[in-house]
């Protein structure tokens, strides 16, 4: 039986690393088999798992032997955090290993957005040539406003000043005093909502977290403003963000993350039509370098605690 279970995808150097010490399963679809996952992890030390393998309920049952559980990213809401406490498995996430990966998918899709101008590849090659519908807007000048402002936040503030434009942040659990506002404005959440050019969440799944983008908050920011979520699905009302962006009501949106993932036809038929949307399926904080940054961090991690137990 294996020590090491991994039911989602990991970078290959460090799956041989770990493999090189214990008994390894890697298997990247694991995680869409729920009953050969918690056969195959009953007697693993070491569960592996990224965010769509959920830790909790029978699965954690079935893990009699578990002691560890490596996160391949840094959500934990498909994690049982209390029972794996109570059970003394230690839970590890690679915490700070794609947050330049996000931070840049932030950028990226505010610039995508405000521009307004990279979907017209088939229209152009169709022979049209639509430039007075795509004059666009620039980034330098505008207010990023970041709910939320732990390292991705600071990191994609960094970003946006370097490309010129001002920040503004909330967040009720850093003290004003801290450093970290030395060069971004402190507000409340509806002021940020009503001033920002672009909303950036940066904020984990909690019950006083989810929906906090709601038809309110939605009717609150300016009607050219664009909303950008690459932290947690739940966070952003889909249904009431689809309304908004319908009936221009704002000026776009980016989603990398969804109340039900993988999002699927039914759940995504809400967003059908609209063409100042961005939809991609929670990509943000992997790229080929993160994913080596994480995976390593994870397999690190990994071995430090099984050797512990020898």
């Amino acid at each position: 039986m294996p020590d090491i279970v991994i039911s989602e995808f990991m970078d290959e150097a460090a799956v041989q690393r770990l493999g090189e010490r214990y008994a390894v399963l890697y298997d990247a679809d694991l995680v869409d088999r729920p009953q050969d996952l918690a056969a195959s992890a009953s007697d693993a030390r070491v569960l592996v798992v990224r965010n769509r393998t959920q830790v909790r309920g029978d699965l954690l049952a079935a893990c009699k032997a578990l002691t560890f559980v490596g996160r391949l990213g840094v959500g934990l809401d498909n994690i049982d955090m209390g029972a794996c406490q109570a059970r003394g498995i230690e839970v590890v996430p690679a915490s700070g290993a794609n947050d330049l990966s996000v931070a840049e998918y932030v950028v990226t899709s505010a610039m995508s957005l405000l521009r307004g101008a990279y979907a017209a590849t088939a229209a152009v090659a169709a022979g049209e040539w639509p430039r007075q519908q795509l004059v666009g807007r620039e980034l330098s000048g505008k207010l990023l406003g970041l709910i939320g402002y732990g390292a991705i936040a600071r990191d994609v503030a960094r970003r946006a000043r370097d490309l010129g434009m001002t920040v503004a942040a909330y967040d009720p659990h850093l003290d004003a005093s801290d450093a970290a506002w030395d060069k971004t404005e402190r507000l409340e959440l509806d002021e940020m909502l009503a001033q920002a050019d672009v909303i950036s969440l940066h904020v984990p799944l909690t019950p006083a977290t989810r929906h906090m983008i709601a038809e309110r908050q939605l009717d609150l920011m300016k009607p050219d403003a664009v909303l950008i979520n690459a932290a947690r699905g739940g966070v952003v009302d889909e249904a009431a963000l689809a309304a908004a962006l319908r009936g221009g009501r704002i000026g776009g949106a980016a989603l990398d993350v969804f109340e039900t993932e993988p999002l699927t036809a039914a759940a995504g038929a809400k967003f059908k039509g609209l063409a100042n949307l961005i939809l991609t399926p929670h990509i943000a904080g992997v790229t080929r370098e993160s994913n080596v940054r994480v995976s390593d961090l994870i397999a690190s991690a990994v071995l430090a605690h099984l050797d512990g137990d020898r």
